[in-house]
């Protein structure tokens, strides 16, 4: 298997699920603890295109920071990417990226078809 990249959050449930279940196929995921490392734009664009999805379906719904911010009563697209950037907890997670393509691991199941 190629490399396998997933966009981790340590306190998060389905993100460490995704992550024993990558492990328990045998992979050794590199981690990126997007949280600690914001991702910056260049590279949070490139995942949004490798998802084929907008900032705003990458959202993470109902999170305090987005709702301050007013990105969940039509900010705009351009307005949620750069707040992204600016406060990576609004990212949905994980994020699991191999050479095959990028999914938004929710439910996990959904990375068995970038394998």
């Amino acid at each position: 298997m190629s490399k396998v990249v997933i966009w981790h959050h340590t306190s998060c449930g389905s993100s460490r699920g995704a992550l024993e279940y990558l492990e328990s196929k045998g992979l050794e995921p590199e981690v990126y603890l997007y949280m600690k490392e914001k991702p910056g734009r260049a590279r949070l664009e490139a995942v949004l295109k490798q998802l084929q999805l907008k900032p705003s379906e990458l959202l993470r719904p109902g999170e305090k920071k987005g709702e301050e911010l007013g990105l969940y009563h039509g900010a705009s697209e351009e307005a949620i990417l750069e707040a992204m950037c600016e406060h990576p907890i609004l990212i949905q997670r994980p994020i699991v990226i191999t050479e095959k393509g990028a999914v938004l691991a929710r439910p996990k199941g959904k990375i068995d078809a970038i394998l």
